[in-house]
């Protein structure tokens, strides 16, 4: 889609939780384009449903290594890269809403994207002074195919419901959370850093 729009775009397979994926994915990056100036980390997965002292091991630690520990090696192998580059840099990391709040039967999800808030606001404070800005977004439901595979396609009574967890009646677009990233990257932040924000129309705020 990018290249039909006349953008240039690059794709490596990877698997955020192997480290030597991570790294020659930075790696793939920095030599197709010189330098690595801001990056998303927004791999994720939604893992099971069950209370947590039913919550299945096996699919608590994928859960935990691709939502958290996938961030943290996107993190790992991109910082270097920023400051070998003299530049810094900005990272954006995929938080939620439930980076935030609690949401019974996701134990995992939730544990995660708490953990992404605390590592995001760690590092932004350990690489403030070397040029490089860290930040998470949390966004609220957001229509997508993960979703629809968790039951809640359009016009179900599961989408309806979500949607009205929502204060203006919807769930996001993926447009809208690029919006935030896009801003975060931008030197428009260039004073925001260690800062989780909210993108879920007021979801929070109830």
């Amino acid at each position: 889609m990018i290249r039909e729009t006349g953008g240039e775009a690059l794709f490596v397979r990877c698997d955020v939780s192997r480290s030597t994926d991570v790294d020659a994915l930075v790696e793939a990056t920095v030599r197709a384009y010189g330098r690595l100036d801001c990056a998303c980390n927004n791999a994720g997965i939604d893992g099971a449903q069950a209370p947590t002292a039913e919550y299945p091991e096996e699919i608590w630690s994928r859960v935990l290594s691709v939502n958290l520990t996938g961030v943290w090696l996107c993190m790992k192998h991109e910082i270097p890269r920023m400051l070998a580059g003299g530049r810094g840099g900005t990272i954006v990391n995929m938080s939620s809403i439930l980076g935030t709040v609690g949401f019974e039967n996701a134990s995992a999800y939730v544990a995660a994207k708490h953990g992404v808030v605390g590592l995001s606001r760690t590092a932004a404070l350990e690489y403030a002074t070397r040029g490089i800005r860290v930040n998470a977004v949390c966004p609220a439901f957001i229509y997508t195919p993960m979703l629809e595979q968790a039951g809640m396609r359009e016009g179900s009574d599961r989408f309806a419901a979500v949607s009205a967890l929502h204060p203006v009646g919807r769930m996001g677009t993926p447009e809208e959370v690029a919006e935030s990233v896009l801003w975060l990257c931008s030197d428009g932040a260039s004073f925001v850093t260690g800062h989780a924000l909210l993108v879920d129309s007021g979801y929070v705020a109830r």
